[in-house]
């Protein structure tokens, strides 16, 4: 679907990678291993982000590193145009909407590190109808062309070391 309104591939990859998760930062050689496409290719559509204004760039030590400009008038539209992309608005509208008591859900994966992937990882938490989520992650797995994974957490159940690894590791999609 956006490959007809953004033919540049390596765009739609950076769009995700720093638009889906805003607190993603990389660098040019990074995103070279990462992507499999030419510095070049990368280093003239991250210089038209960032003279749009859409990234911002800080320097480490040798290394330029970009992350997405969240005080930008279009950050917050083009998020969700990357959201609804992905298929994240229908998991949230027929799955998350229709389970009961769910606290928190987090993306894990490749999506999390704003990569482009077949399957979506999500991390439930608080107290889910798990054979209803079953089928409902079914019928948005048709919507979306993508497969669902998924775990459950009971609230009780989650630990310090498994919600530390969740605030790093995760990008919070839902909140109650």
């Amino acid at each position: 679907m956006i490959e007809t309104l953004i033919s540049s591939k390596t765009r739609i990859k950076l769009l995700l990678k720093f638009f889906l998760n805003s607190k993603a930062t990389s660098y040019l050689r990074e995103l070279e291993t990462e992507f499999g496409d030419s510095t070049n290719g990368i280093r003239v559509e991250l210089n038209r982000f960032e003279k749009a204004g859409m990234l911002s760039s800080f320097s480490k030590g040798n290394k330029k590193f970009f992350q997405a400009n969240t005080a930008h008038p279009l950050f917050q539209d083009t998020h969700n145009i990357i959201l609804k992309y992905i298929g994240f608005d229908q998991i949230i509208d027929k799955v998350i909407d229709n389970l009961g008591e769910v606290q928190k859900v987090y993306v894990t994966g490749a999506f999390a590190e704003g990569m482009d992937d077949n399957v979506i990882d999500l991390v439930f938490i608080g107290d889910v109808n798990k054979s209803y989520l079953s089928e409902l992650c079914e019928k948005v797995e048709k919507l979306i062309n993508r497969k669902i994974k998924y775990i459950v957490y009971v609230k009780d159940e989650i630990d310090f070391n498994t919600s530390e690894l969740l605030t790093r590791k995760a990008l919070l999609l839902w909140e109650h």
